[in-house]
């Protein structure tokens, strides 16, 4: 009896598919969008080491899966707003299909990016959500200013403050760039690094035309909390 040759498995295709850490529904805990219900597509893998990170847990491991296997989960939840987020999505290439793919549902799509990476090939439609990162990030210097120019008005840029320091830099940013006259700039503070109120004393202070901001998914539930 001959023994059956097995077939030759297909070659994977990593353009198809992205490394995830997790898909869930929570409600949007930052940005102008805060308290929406939206949908988290957490890409694994991130180019840069903030000193105050809280997702340090999607730095490794993660699983490759195919894109639309990704889509049709985030629109299974019948939720309108995905947002697409890390880590640093933009270290994966296939981070643009799957944003396309999603936008082609109909989805608001959200991106969290830190600012490291070029936003040229964003899909139009995308709301970009781009930090700058201040000294005490330990990463100023991975600021991608040239980023900046490619904002426009549904676009947003996010400062997570630490110190005072950060917060006179990031304010000299906002003044010197012009940021706020292009898109919404906010500030947030460092989870128990900075008081908050102390933060809006110092916004105030300044008539620094920026949205004070909190990370609402900490007030809610435990701030290491998983999935939320």
């Amino acid at each position: 009896m001959t023994a059956l040759t097995p077939e030759p498995s297909k070659p994977v295709d990593r353009a198809q598919q992205v490394r995830i850490t997790e898909v869930y529904l929570s409600v949007q805990g930052e940005s102008t969008h805060v308290g929406k219900p939206c949908v988290f597509v957490r890409l694994t893998g991130c180019n840069l080491r903030c000193s105050w990170c809280d997702s340090v847990f999607t730095f490794t491991g993660g699983a490759w899966r195919d894109i639309d296997a990704v889509v049709a989960e985030a629109h299974a939840f019948g939720v309108h707003t995905v947002e697409v987020t890390g880590g640093e999505p933009l270290v994966q290439k296939a981070a643009i299909p799957l944003m396309e793919r999603l936008l082609a549902l109909g989805h608001e799509v959200l991106l969290e990016t830190s600012g490291s990476r070029p936003i040229d090939d964003v899909p139009d439609g995308v709301h970009v959500i781009l930090d700058l990162k201040p000294p005490d990030s330990g990463e100023v210097a991975s600021n991608l200013w040239s980023n900046l120019d490619l904002l426009d008005a549904g676009d947003e840029v996010k400062a997570v403050i630490a110190s005072r320091r950060d917060y006179e830099w990031a304010r000299d940013q906002v003044v010197s760039r012009r940021i706020a006259e292009r898109c919404t700039v906010l500030f947030s503070p460092v989870w128990g690094a900075v008081v908050p109120k102390e933060l809006v004393a110092w916004i105030l202070e300044d008539h620094l035309n920026v949205r004070f901001q909190l990370q609402m998914h900490k007030v809610v539930w435990p701030k290491d909390e998983r999935g939320v």
